[in-house]
């Protein structure tokens, strides 16, 4: 394990991509998905602040970013109209069942049941955000995902004892996060598409 103090850079590259994407979307070049981007930043507040409950340590400073920086995002969404991305059905129902596992954890008493009802609830709401970066990645910025999957990696370096408490949630946006980066920069979704209209023409 790493010194806990490298939380702090952690935490600095989440501010930097956090800059990134709210600069493009102030200019309309990026449109958050509000649906997930408001969800995260609900659930990174209560995640931090069950951390600090659980003496995570300095890790919860990391959470507390992952909370603070979707907030940001979101207001950055309304000073440009065409800096935001519409809302459909399908977030709309991934947003109802986050909701619901945010209810069902507030309510779950087991801390590793409730922690595990809390990852889910976040990793549905990353969903609308999962679908745009497969279908319009253009849409979407790669970097404040990169950086915020680096961040969560050396942020469960920094951990004393690899527990559940510790590891499950960032560790679980490590990887979403990879995913979404990937997604975008490659753009493999339209890319795949147009292949298979080659191969059918």
């Amino acid at each position: 394990m790493i010194d806990p103090r490298f939380v702090y850079l952690a935490a600095g590259l989440s501010a930097l991509g956090a800059y990134g994407y709210v600069r493009d979307t102030v200019r309309g070049t990026t449109a958050p998905n509000r649906v997930t981007w408001s969800l995260w930043g609900v659930e990174g507040v209560l995640a931090a602040l069950n951390e600090v409950q659980q003496h995570v340590g300095l890790a919860a400073i990391m959470t507390l970013m992952l909370g603070l920086v979707p907030f940001v995002v979101v207001a950055a969404s309304f000073r440009n109209p065409q800096g935001v991305w519409s809302i459909g059905p399908f977030d709309v129902v991934c947003g109802l069942i986050s909701l619901a596992g945010l209810v069902a954890w507030f309510f779950v008493h087991e801390a590793t049941l409730a922690l595990v009802t809390f990852v889910v609830a976040d990793q549905i709401a990353a969903l609308p955000t999962l679908r745009k970066s497969w279908l319009v990645p253009e849409t979407e910025s790669p970097r404040v995902f990169f950086l915020g999957a680096l961040n969560c990696f050396i942020t469960i370096l920094t951990l004393r004892a690899l527990t559940t408490a510790g590891v499950l949630f960032p560790g679980c946006i490590m990887v979403m996060d990879f995913v979404l980066a990937g997604l975008i920069f490659t753009r493999v979704g339209p890319r795949l598409r147009a292949w298979r209209t080659a191969v059918a023409t």
